[in-house]
């Protein structure tokens, strides 16, 4: 059935604080990709350069900073900067680094853990007593695997917790009580699946462990005896050195950007500082061999993972890769994290046996190019010192088409992910098609059976399998090397989807959750600060909202419907694919139906009232339950709205399209002329009043 995009998918934010290039649709190999021996044997500061500068290009980021750390120094660091950030000083740039956090988090726990203060398989709640969950299984939940990512969380809490110039602390503060009411998506321990929600529980483990604020513990026992002078939280990051950050093309900066949840995604750092950080973790000054090799362990071995484990994901403990492409080909140990908010992104990388890291940190762009440069990096480092890294790009197994036996045809049916849904035919002549319905300007794509058992694209280089997993679940299996020109290549060997069960529910439920997925709607409990507030608009989002998508029967998105009011997710899958998991709900208000995901409130647009100019002044007022209030332009189009701010409030202006025309957050605009179609959105503390003149 097809139905327009619903717009709660888009304004829940699922924040791809760990990114990846795309699968399954990802660009086959260019003929004029460089063979490594045409991109190596250069000085460490060119292949640096050139390295970065492809980086850049790849994300089209607005500036890339970069860093090496070899035996106790830095070696080469720069800085290149686009058109749009010329003017901007080039020299100790600091940015924000994302989910890279998350390894100061590990070290952090690790110390106690060397300490015997804290039990790496010691239950949660032994740490914090107050954790509670709408599932009993929480109690299974162990510090290990909030690190290694397999506590069976939903993902990621951040209601309020991506800010603009605001280090409110309230996302983290609030966790406990959010995660009070929600339920686990797997047994803890079954897979790990990349989930911010477990390293902010790990950051309130460490203040009670160490009875220290999180920053003030990291201070003390990281960023001292490391030496470590340009890491920040929110709250002390210094304006003047922060990287200019922007939207789309407009070319005036924007505020602050503050991921207010600081062990799993806030900090920030120096390109330098963070390989520093990287190559003294290598030294036992902050951690012990031992603790360190902890980290470094093949955690993501210990529940469901694919047999091939040459991906760009292979968890440690705080550590995306442990085995990272292409140093696992030369039994080198690699440490890879790569970090993502919704403006800044980062990778560090370390070789612990030869003592080195590199960080590459952008405004604009993204992690995995960030990755695939430090990469680059490291490799020219290490031929420096007469140690070659084997390069050659993996493919596939040798094979021919081959006729394809009759039982596969049964793995046809419905395959789903968090953020895509697909329907997958297998004929009888060994053709396995798929169907993207939740993105319509992909083509179909089709694949041909082959002797291994495989199912290959045109060109050879891509196979997808079906997977019968230990806890019954069919899986689709997808292969793949994707050579990056003038950087590396980015193999890809994961489960993408998981077979979706049959979910047939009355015509009367499915009638009511259709409507859902047709309605528009908005946020209501986000902060008037909220960078939600700008991720709404823009041309994509006019785009999704207007065009047709199919959706799963009995699905909304990736939620399996359960009932009139409620949608459960319901799918297991390691890695990404499964990542920040939605439970949707129907909540009865005076105001109408409104929709809550996870903990993200979101009412109807078509409650939103018109704006009432009046004469002389008029005002809206925030009510006691903190909601933002909504209102279409209406009439007023044309007009200049003049707003006196009350404090602790912020208004945002948006074109029919989505688009932020104006915003007392983003540009301290006191006054904005109304668009055609446009709505307004006046956010702050409970008994905010704006006085509004129209004229």
């Amino acid at each position: 059935m097809k139905r327009k995009q619903w717009a709660a998918a888009l304004m829940t934010l699922v924040l791809m604080l760990t990114m990846s290039l795309p699968a399954l649709a990802a660009d086959t190999p260019s003929e004029e990709v460089a063979a490594p021996s045409e991109v190596s044997h250069v000085p460490l500061e060119d292949a640096a350069q050139t390295a970065c500068t492809a980086a850049m290009a790849y994300g089209a980021a607005d500036s890339i900073s970069w860093a090496v750390w070899e035996e106790g120094e830095i070696t080469t660091s720069g800085s290149l900067h686009g058109q749009r950030d010329a003017a901007q000083a080039s020299a100790g740039a600091v940015y924000g680094i994302g989910s890279v956090s998350k390894v100061f988090t590990t070290t952090a726990v690790m110390q106690l853990v060397d300490q015997h203060r804290i039990s790496l398989d010691a239950p949660v709640t032994q740490y914090l007593p107050e954790f509670r969950m709408a599932d009993p299984r929480y109690r299974q939940i162990t510090v290990r695997m909030l690190l290694n990512h397999s506590s069976g969380l939903m993902g990621s809490s951040l209601e309020n917790g991506l800010l603009f110039d605001d280090p409110d602390p309230t996302a983290t503060d609030t966790l406990l009580e959010r995660l009070s009411t929600q339920t686990l998506k797997a047994d803890p321990g079954a897979y790990s699946v990349y989930c911010n929600d477990g390293f902010t529980l790990a950051e309130l483990v460490v203040e009670a462990v160490s009875g220290q604020d999180f920053m003030d513990y990291v201070r003390e026992h990281i960023l001292a005896p490391a030496g470590l002078e340009h890491v920040y939280a929110p709250a002390d990051a210094p304006d003047a050195q922060l990287a200019p950050i922007y939207t789309g093309t407009d070319p005036r900066p924007l505020p602050q950007d503050c991921l207010n949840v600081v062990g799993a995604g806030g900090m920030y750092a120096t390109a330098e500082d963070l390989a520093a950080f990287g190559g003294i973790l290598t030294e036992n000054t902050l951690l012990s061999r031992e603790m360190l090799d902890k980290t470094a362990a093949a955690e993501y071995d210990r529940g469901i993972w694919p047999e091939d484990t040459l991906d760009s994901l292979a968890y440690g403990l705080g550590w995306d890769n442990v085995q990272w492409y292409p140093f696992s080909q030369s039994d080198i140990v690699a440490l890879t994290k790569g970090g993502d908010t919704l403006y800044y992104h980062a990778a560090l990388v370390v070789l612990p046996e030869y003592h080195m890291a590199a960080a590459v940190l952008t405004s604009g762009g993204l992690s995995t190019y960030n990755q695939l440069a430090a990469t680059r990096i490291l490799i020219t480092a290490l031929e420096e010192q007469g140690i070659d890294v084997d390069e050659t790009i993996p493919t596939l197994p040798d094979a021919q088409p081959a006729a394809m036996p009759a039982e596969l045809m049964q793995n046809s049916g419905y395959y789903g992910a968090t953020a895509a849904q697909y329907e997958i035919s297998v004929s009888e002549d060994g053709v396995l098609a798929i169907h993207y319905l939740n993105y319509p300007a992909i083509p179909d794509q089709t694949f041909t059976y082959y002797s291994d058992g495989s199912f290959r694209d045109a060109t050879g280089t891509a196979a997808l399998r079906f997977v019968q997993e230990d806890n019954g679940q069919t899986y689709l299996y997808q292969k793949s090397v994707s050579p990056v020109p003038e950087l590396s290549a980015l193999p890809v060997s994961n489960y993408t989807a998981v077979k979706l069960e049959e979910n047939d529910i009355p015509e009367a439920v499915q009638a009511v959750w259709d409507r859902v997925a047709v309605t528009s709607v908005l946020p209501v409990n986000e902060k008037y600060s909220s960078q939600v507030y700008l991720s709404l608009g823009g041309g994509s989002a006019d785009t999704a909202l207007t065009t047709l998508v199919e959706m799963v029967p009995g699905y909304i998105g990736s939620s399996q419907i359960v009932d009139e009011t409620t949608a459960r997710y319901t799918l297991q899958i390691p890695g990404t694919q499964g990542r920040d998991g939605q439970n949707w709900t129907l909540v009865e208000t005076e105001n109408g139906t409104w929709l809550q995901v996870n903990g993200s409130l979101y009412m109807p647009q078509e409650l939103a009232a018109d704006l009432y100019t009046g004469s002389g002044w008029a005002y809206t007022t925030v009510g006691e339950e903190g909601y933002a209030r909504w209102y279409q332009v209406g009439d007023a189009a044309g007009s200049t709205m003049t707003v006196q701010l009350p404090e602790n409030a912020g208004f945002w202006v948006y074109d029919a399209t989505g688009a932020v025309t104006a915003s007392s957050v983003l540009w301290d605009e006191t006054s904005a002329v109304l668009p055609e179609g446009g709505m307004v959105v006046f956010a702050g503390d409970p008994g905010a009043r704006f006085h509004l003149r129209f004229s």
